[in-house]
Order: structure tokens, then sequence, then C-alpha cells
């Protein structure tokens, strides 16, 4: 495995399988999300547009496995700067990451940690005193909640997140099986960089 920032050709090459991939990854619980390559692509040239933002790939060889972006949260301020409002926060001392998607093959392998390895140090080199991310909040008696399911909350504690209080913003997408999009609850994450 091999897992590395990339930039330049070498991100213009991946990003159709970096939309491939959050299409593939959640559809599943508990994003259920049905995406399209089209609007995927318009979501993710920011990322390709912006020296500020960073795109991390998790290769097996030559094949694009994983992915992860972050950009600094004032990028997002139109979407989250209402779940932030009360918190005492300034957007631009926060680093937001995006997502992280992995086949799920190859979870369970530290690729998770890499990719919270990378956008950190990214943060660090622009100043940022925080990382944030956000999950989605689904009801515990979703007919669509998978037995067994395990959320990453205990792997994303042992890296020093923790929900903030009150920093809920919310998303409209469309769920599998839906004919429109619906609003869905997501809860931010946080830590402050040492």
């Amino acid at each position: 495995m091999r897992v590395e920032a990339l930039s330049g050709p070498a991100l213009d090459a991946a990003l159709d399988g970096v939309a491939r991939l959050r299409i593939a990854v959640f559809r599943d619980w508990p994003y259920l999300y049905d995406g399209s390559l089209d609007y995927e692509r318009e979501y993710l040239a920011p990322y390709r547009d912006n020296p500020r933002a960073v795109v991390a790939g998790a290769f097996d060889g030559e094949a694009l496995v994983g992915a992860a972006t972050g950009t600094p949260m004032e990028d997002h301020a139109e979407d989250f700067a209402q779940a932030f409002a009360s918190s005492g926060l300034a957007l631009s001392d926060i680093f937001y990451c995006a997502e992280s998607v992995l086949l799920p093959e190859y979870r369970g392998r530290g690729v998770g940690h890499r990719f919270f390895d990378i956008r950190e140090a990214k943060a660090a080199t622009l100043g940022r005193r925080h990382v944030a991310f956000c999950r989605v909040e689904r009801p515990a008696d979703h007919p669509a909640h998978p037995a067994g399911y395990r959320p990453l909350d205990g792997f994303w504690r042992a890296r020093g997140y923790a929900p903030l209080p009150g920093a809920i913003a919310t998303f409209r997408w469309k769920d599998l099986g839906d004919s429109l999009e619906t609003p869905k609850p997501l809860q931010f994450w946080i830590r402050e960089l040492p």
C-alpha cells in the first residue's frame, strides 16, 4: 500500500477515481448516498484548483483504492459558518477534513491514520489551530441500519477528536431508493493541533 498527497498531473489523473470512490463508499451506511459522476467532478474541482487544499490517495500498485480530502474551513463558510457560529472558534483557525473513503477490503491496514496524518500536516503548514470533520447522524431505528455496524468513534477519539457540542450542519442529498433530496444532520468532531 502506498498513501501519499497528490498534486499536479498525479492529482488530475486521480480525480475521476476519487469521484468513483466517493460514490461507491458513500452508498453504504450511514451515508446511503445516491451520487452521480457529474456532481462528483464538480464537487472535487476546487480541490484540484486550490493550493491550500490537499487530496491524499491510497494505492494498491497503481489502483486507487482510497482517498481523503481537506481544505481550510473558510472555503466552506457558506455551508458551515452557521454550525460554528456559537462555538467561539474562527473558521480561519480550522482545517476541514472533508472525507475519507476507502474500499472495505483495504480497511484495518493503517490507511485511515495516514489520511489523517497527511491532512493534519497540511493544516499545520497553514498555521491552523484546529482540525475538524463531520459525520452524518442517523436515527438508531433507521430501517437501513445494518446489524453489527460499528461506528468509527473509537478510532477518531484515539486520534484526539471529539464531538463539538452544538456544531451541527445540515446537508441535503438523495438517499438510495429515494426520489428527492432530504436534509441530513452532520455533527462536527474537532481536535486542537499540538
